[in-house]
């Protein structure tokens, strides 16, 4: 059988130890592989070592696997090996500004995200004819009570499950996810908000820093974990305003701050460049 070359992604992380570069090194020699790409970092913190590397080389995903397995289990690897440019399939959920939403539709469309959005999920219908737009399914429960979050998650569930979903976005979902589903996708749920917070709180953030003559804007993109706004940090991005700009224009600087941190943290994860240690994020660019 003739095999085409193929451009992989790999990423680990384990123990740090002498001989792990001199490992993998060696493997992708063995396969007769090229480097393209290659990243690394150790945790002082945690005595963690990362890598990132992308492997031109002729050679299947399973006869990869492989001939990684056995350093894997000597490094105590977890690891992750993928396509270049493969797109994730990503769900997302919105309510009813549709900024963010529009951005990542729209960048998607245009081949500059690596994702598959097969489904937007709501809890307000407003977005709807966005979507339609950029011919992506759409469907909105309305959530009145713990009663139909739980029936809502509970959709989201199998969703997820069958259509093997790997990136849950919130583009703007005004709802509070339950510590259970925050749990059971860990380190696969981003959010944006902000970066007003905890300054800020509330519904009307850019009213208060309005009123407060804030000098910088910006907006936070991170992990969701079961302590609201507190998961790991993605992207962050800031932006100077002047005592003359007025709310409406506020929130427009503010919005776009938002869907850029949001696509770019999106970006990142869909690359396979974010890797976690702990609280904290490594973002191999």
């Amino acid at each position: 059988m003739t095999l085409t070359k193929e451009h992989w992604v790999l990423t680990f992380v384990c123990p740090d130890k002498k001989g792990i570069v001199h490992a993998i090194t060696g493997a992708v020699v063995e396969i007769g592989g090229n480097i393209t790409e290659s990243k690394q970092y150790t945790s002082l913190d945690t005595g963690r070592f990362f890598m990132r590397l992308q492997i031109e080389a002729e050679i299947t995903k399973e006869a990869f696997g492989q001939q990684f397995e056995q350093i894997a289990k000597d490094f105590e690897m977890e690891y992750v090996l993928d396509h270049v440019e493969r797109k994730m399939k990503t769900l997302v959920l919105v309510s009813k500004a549709g900024h963010a939403l529009n951005d990542l539709l729209f960048r998607q469309r245009a081949g500059q995200l690596p994702i598959e959005i097969p489904m937007v999920f709501a809890n307000h219908p407003e977005l709807k004819e966005l979507t339609n737009f950029f011919g992506v399914p759409f469907e909105s429960h309305e959530i009145k009570n713990n009663v139909d979050k739980a029936l809502f998650e509970k959709r989201l569930r199998e969703f997820i499950h069958e259509n093997q979903i790997e990136l849950i976005v919130l583009a703007r979902y005004m709802q509070i996810l339950s510590p259970e589903f925050c749990k059971e996708f860990a380190g696969k749920i981003i959010n944006i908000h902000h970066s007003f917070l905890p300054g800020f709180k509330g519904a009307n953030p850019y009213a208060q820093a309005h009123a407060r003559g804030v000098k910088l804007i910006g907006a936070t993109a991170h992990f969701v974990t079961e302590d609201l706004d507190e998961g790991p940090i993605i992207e962050q991005n800031v932006t100077r305003v002047e005592h003359s700009e007025s709310k409406s224009q506020l929130v427009s600087i503010g919005q776009d701050a938002e869907s850029k941190t949001l696509t770019q943290a999106v970006k990142w994860f869909a690359e396979h460049r974010v890797l976690l240690d702990g609280q904290r994020t490594i973002i191999f660019r």
